[in-house]
């Protein structure tokens, strides 16, 4: 019975190169998306950064020389049992500025910049357009608002 329990833990793995949140909270709040999203035995790191660490990974990936608020990277790949779905890469500076600019708290930024980050784990792309974006803006919407009613 233990080791069917253990199958369908999930992991959290965190990286914080800034402060700004819990870890604790950040386990938390990642651990109830992956609940809500229906994931088992499945890993996602988090990295917390900065600006200057955003816009170099920024440059690279997507070819955008400035910070970006979040970042996503999709793995898919099967260690053993477990599945890594990917990372998300979070900048606490621009989380910090668009926290002031839309006048909640920084927790409520990164909660945000989380949720956007899983459902582009998840394989939704709202930079498509049409009904791709409409199906991410629906499935962000959702997860926000339950995350908001449980936490």
């Amino acid at each position: 019975m233990r080791s069917l329990k253990r199958l369908k833990k999930n992991r959290i793995l965190i990286r914080k190169e800034k402060r700004g949140v819990s870890t604790r909270w950040l386990r938390d709040i990642s651990l109830r998306l992956m609940e809500l999203l229906q994931l088992q035995n499945t890993e996602v790191s988090i990295y917390l950064t900065g600006d200057e660490n955003m816009r170099k990974l920024n440059r690279e990936y997507r070819g955008k020389n400035k910070p970006t608020d979040v970042l996503s990277f999709t793995f898919e790949e099967c260690v053993g049992d477990c599945i890594l779905l990917g990372e998300i890469v979070i900048s606490m500076d621009t989380a910090r500025r668009q926290a002031e600019e839309l006048g909640h708290s920084l927790e409520d930024e990164v909660r945000r910049l989380l949720v956007h980050g899983f459902v582009h784990l998840m394989g939704y792309d709202h930079e498509l357009g049409g009904d791709e974006e409409k199906r991410f803006k629906e499935l962000e919407e959702k997860l926000l608002s339950e995350l908001c009613q449980t936490t």
